[in-house]
């Protein structure tokens, strides 16, 4: 199954549930918070590396 995640303003969001609705789709509503979250999930698996870091190597740069 494929998703497409389209943002906009919240009239056009009602006109494009309306017609994904119409076409069979299921649509899921999700507010900006969730919305940053799949964002920043999306940059952080691209930058996915596999090495392990160490715990305060992280916090120190956090910290920097």
């Amino acid at each position: 199954m494929d998703a497409l995640l389209i943002k906009t303003d919240a009239k056009t969001n009602k006109i494009m549930r309306t017609i994904a609705k119409s076409l069979g789709a299921t649509v899921y509503s999700v507010n900006e918070s969730q919305y940053e979250d799949l964002v920043f999930g999306e940059m952080m698996d691209k930058k996915k590396t596999g090495t392990l870091i160490d715990r305060n190597e992280i916090f120190k740069t956090l910290n920097a």
